[in-house]
């Protein structure tokens, strides 16, 4: 396997190969989540790392679960750590649907989750084993994701997740079976022209019905990347 590392700043690293990357949508949805300080987080399917360690760039929560069921992700993570200046993160290999011993059940105050945008057996699927399980649901699906965050969540926690437009029915229907309600959507396009090519989510569980629609993201503008996107790529997120 040939590990490259991407420098996020000055003390951060993420170790990527073929089989873990990451893309605009980690940033995108590690923004999106308003993490805070005194949180304590957990990334479900965490590939390398990328959402807990752009989590480290400004004002780190508390403490960070990165949970993944492949060992190689975990591995990467743990390569991405020892280069970086990071606290708080603990890399977990585990699957979701059942979770690990010593589960931090109904503690948490955010989970977090980009999980496999296609349904199993829809679509080309990768023939590499690691890129057919993060694109495809064939380890777990949406409604196991909103499971696992039910449990982890206490009180008022929060889930959010991005996914592709044509399943934000599937994620709806997910988090509510779940007990998670949907509170917060926004969608992303490429542009001002272009339909939306990913939503951002956010749900708590326990809450009322009521969903604020945020106005749309732009990736782009005709000068290039758009100033959010700068914001966003240069500091991860926008502190409160």
């Amino acid at each position: 396997m040939e590990y490259k590392y991407e420098k996020l700043n000055d003390k951060i690293y993420v170790c990527a190969s073929s089989d873990h990357r990451f893309g605009t949508d980690a940033f995108l949805l590690a923004y999106f989540s308003e993490y805070r300080q005194k949180d304590k987080v957990c990334d479900l399917g965490t590939g390398c790392g990328i959402i807990p360690l752009i989590m480290q760039k400004s004002l780190p929560p508390q403490i960070t679960y990165a949970v993944d069921i492949q060992e190689g992700a975990i591995e990467q993570l743990r390569l991405g750590m020892e280069r970086s200046e990071t606290a708080g993160i603990v890399p977990v290999c585990a699957d979701l649907k059942e979770l690990w011993d010593g589960a931090p059940l109904g503690q948490l105050d955010l989970v977090t989750c980009n999980p496999p945008y296609k349904a199993a057996n829809a679509g080309f699927e990768s023939a590499i084993t690691a890129q057919r399980i993060a694109r495809h649901e064939i380890m777990c699906n949406i409604n196991d994701v909103c499971a696992a965050a039910a449990k982890l969540l206490k009180y008022g926690g929060r889930l959010c997740v991005c996914n592709r437009p044509e399943r934000l029915s599937d994620v709806i229907f997910a988090m509510k079976s779940n007990g998670i309600e949907p509170k917060r959507l926004r969608f992303v396009s490429k542009n001002p022209e272009s339909a939306p090519w990913l939503f951002l989510i956010e749900g708590k569980k326990g809450s009322k019905p009521f969903m604020k629609v945020e106005p749309q993201l732009y990736v782009r503008t005709e000068n290039g990347f758009s100033e959010e996107l700068q914001h966003i790529y240069s500091l991860g997120k926008e502190q409160k």
